[in-house]
């Protein structure tokens, strides 16, 4: 059997010298998804531009949403975002500071997109966590073992600090690959049509 060794990546964390390239790594990264495709339509380029921007506004418009960057050659080639204490639920004042990006895709797209945030943001745990996401790698690198790297790093931080995290996805491929790193699913949902998992991962003994 033959044994693929792991990339050689440096980690890094998210700065706003990097912010763009990683923010284009995303879209790029997350353009398939198919709660994309729901939200935003069938058009990728409109896709990728949506994306852009709401992973733009995600980073420099909310507080505690953090990202660590794995480069490749001094390149982005994969994100791995993150929030704590709390931050994952935007409040009264960060609402305010999105919604100019929101109501920018049009009435619809907007409506499909509040509906799919109000589903995902029902489900929160209300306990402390972590909460992961946005996650991608650029997507003419996908599975090459970059995404396994990432993920193993931060699992890895979770557990020196025994806390628990959560997440959401819409891609059966992912559940499984979260379920290799400890995460369990704990809810099942359709959200515009689309099925996704929510996933636990306990915080370490």
């Amino acid at each position: 059997m033959a044994v693929h060794a792991q990339p050689r990546l440096e980690l890094v964390q998210l700065r706003p010298e990097l912010l763009d390239e990683a923010v284009g790594v995303l879209a790029r990264g997350m353009l398939a998804n198919p709660i994309h495709v729901a939200a935003f339509g069938p058009d990728p380029d409109r896709r990728v531009r949506i994306l852009f921007r709401m992973f733009g506004d995600l980073f420099r418009v909310l507080r505690g949403w953090e990202a660590v960057c794995a480069l490749r050659d001094g390149a982005i080639v994969g994100v791995a975002g993150h929030a704590e204490n709390g931050a994952c639920t935007p409040g009264t004042l960060d609402m305010l500071r999105l919604a100019p990006g929101l109501l920018s895709l049009g009435p619809r797209t907007a409506m499909r997109s509040s509906r799919w945030m109000s589903a995902w943001a029902r489900r929160d745990p209300q306990v402390h966590h972590s909460h992961f996401g946005p996650f991608a790698v650029d997507s003419h690198l996908q599975g090459q073992g970059i995404g396994t790297v990432m993920l193993s790093d931060y699992c890895a931080r979770l557990d020196a600090l025994r806390e628990s995290s959560y997440l959401e996805t819409d891609k059966p491929e992912n559940v499984r690959l979260y379920e290799r790193h400890g995460f369990q699913v704990v809810d099942e949902a359709e959200v515009l049509g689309v099925p996704n998992w929510f996933m636990r991962r306990p915080a370490s003994a």
